[in-house]
């Protein structure tokens, strides 16, 4: 077994004969990189695609955070801010996929961070990445389940008559059984075979894009009164109840809801090990997931928007909808036509099923996060994380994905605002994951980096340093105060969340981490 330290060839992405065979040129890259092929490489281009689209899920995240935009700006936030985040993150993405294209393994954005960092920094450098990435993982699928089953609640709220007739109200012990159950589902479907797991997967970004392409075309066709392209493109709202006049900070308060859109790309380069072709692929899946993300997500926007004509009204907690404005904009939009609301509801339905797909998918992407993290023993029980089914999934780090974010939610059951912070958390987490190999491979492994198939070639280094720069600009961004004054219900707990990750994540590694964690440990021989 060759020793991390120990010198390696360049990449050659050529795919190695094996007795007179070529290899998939992923899994030659694989084993150059020192790691055995354990899970089954069944994925195409089409299904690392499928996963990236259906975890960014702009059918999830722009319904179940309509009313943060309508709070931070408006539609102003909306159209603008999505496409200023948009060519950010596009950035972010490209960085990433030129180093995936060189490093296609499971271990993805700490295994990049690792060989980058160089010998010296390798161990803390993953050690930092690795557990940024897991636990913005897991807040995220605390998050993303949360939300769907606070939209659970509203639809059965609708379905029995709304707020104000009398509807059921589900307390937050159902929200939070709402929320165990749809966990256990996902785990359910995580456990099964990775052809399962895929058909799944294309089922989701299906399921996606004909939910996106129905309600942006149904909900402006249906509604009585639509709003004008001077409200839609123009209005700003400063009116948000949160003692914020100021509107340049209230507009990039606003771009955090596309940001939080905008994320779970990552899952293309999890995925590696068990996509054809990963170092062309990989690449593919992360650039294509952002871009029709990005186009399918302005249309929606656009559609849904010209629906909302009193964004007061969508926000008071004294319509139909408890609040939940989007719910309202489509349970009114059928009630006035028709005279009944049955067809939104049908409509938030849609959302469900892509926000419960959402969830699943980033169950998936933490569960191979973890998988590769605990092969290099980087976990605590790494070897039980580590172990795989008859059916060569990591069925143990899948049960771990679902478990922990439950955990996470308890916190609202105390305090719904602290647990709001998970969002942000989330976001911060993973963005920060995501910039520090990007960061290391401008600086301290501008000479060691081998591009693959993939290559920005002399745009690389200008593209990212804007992805780094666009990563500490957000970080900043998610830990501003969101209303004013500020109190215990008002703060924002977001910069004393990460603070204390960093610190726990520090001390872990002062204390324990850095006597047995070397980085990545290849289990192959040369």
């Amino acid at each position: 077994m060759r020793s991390d330290g120990e010198k390696m060839a360049p990449p050659s992405h050529r795919g190695v004969k094996n007795g007179g065979a070529s290899l998939d040129s992923g899994l030659a890259r694989l084993l150059e990189l020192g790691y055995k092929q354990e899970l089954k490489r069944e994925l195409s281009v089409i299904s690392n695609f499928a996963f990236s689209f259906s975890i960014i899920s702009v059918l999830t995240c722009i319904t179940t955070l309509y009313n943060y935009g309508l709070s931070y700006g408006g539609t102003v936030s909306f159209i603008y801010g999505w496409l200023i985040v948009s060519a950010f993150t596009m950035t972010v993405g490209l960085s990433m996929a030129e180093i995936c294209s060189s490093y296609p393994t499971s271990s993805g954005l700490y295994y990049w961070s690792a060989k980058l960092a160089g010998p010296g920094w390798a161990p803390l450098a993953s050690w930092i990445t690795g557990w940024f990435n897991i636990v913005g993982q897991w807040a995220g699928i605390a998050s993303v389940n949360y939300s769907l089953a606070q939209l659970m609640q509203v639809i059965i709220l609708l379905s029995t008559g709304g707020k104000n007739g009398g509807g059921y109200e589900a307390s937050k012990y159902v929200v939070i059984g709402f929320h165990g159950g749809i966990l256990l589902l996902q785990a359910i479907i995580n456990s099964l075979s990775v052809s399962l797991l895929s058909f799944f997967g294309q089922f989701a970004a299906m399921w996606n894009l004909i939910g996106l392409l129905l309600l942006t075309i149904l909900i402006p066709s249906v509604v009585t009164e639509r709003a004008s392209f001077k409200f839609v493109f123009t209005h700003f709202n400063t009116d948000n109840g949160y003692g914020i006049s100021s509107r340049p900070y209230i507009f990039v308060l606003g771009l955090l809801m596309s940001q939080y859109t905008l994320l779970g790309y990552d899952i293309s380069a999890h995925m590696t090990e068990e996509t054809k072709n990963a170092d062309r692929n990989g690449p593919k899946g992360i650039i294509s997931g952002i871009g029709i993300s990005v186009i399918a997500g302005w249309i929606y926007m656009l559609g849904i928007t010209f629906a909302v004509t009193d964004i007061s009204y969508l926000l008071s907690k004294s319509n139909d909808a408890g609040g939940y404005a989007i719910a309202e904009v489509f349970y009114l939009a059928f009630k006035q036509r028709y005279g009944s609301g049955a067809g939104g509801i049908i409509c938030l339905g849609v959302v469900a099923v892509a926000v419960f797909f959402c969830g699943m998918s980033t169950i998936t992407s933490n569960s191979r996060t973890i998988y590769a993290f605990s092969r290099d023993g980087a976990m605590p029980l790494s070897s039980l994380w580590h172990r795989l089914n008859r059916k060569e999934v990591p069925i143990n780090a899948v049960w771990l994905s679902a478990f922990v974010p439950f955990c996470m939610a308890l916190t609202s059951l105390g305090s719904i605002v602290a647990f709001q912070a998970m969002a942000s958390i989330a976001t911060i987490a993973i963005e920060i994951a995501y910039a520090l190999p990007i960061f290391f491979k401008l600086t301290l492994g501008r000479k060691v980096f081998v591009p693959g198939p993939f290559t920005l070639g002399r745009y690389g280094f200008f593209v990212g340093w804007v992805a780094v720069l666009w990563v500490l600009t957000t970080t900043i961004l998610f830990s501003l105060p969101v209303a004013y004054p500020i109190t215990i219900e008002t703060l924002n707990y977001t910069p004393v969340a990460v603070g204390s990750l960093v610190v726990l994540l520090v001390s872990y590694w002062i204390v324990s981490g850095h006597h047995w964690f070397k980085g990545p440990i290849t289990n192959i021989d040369t």
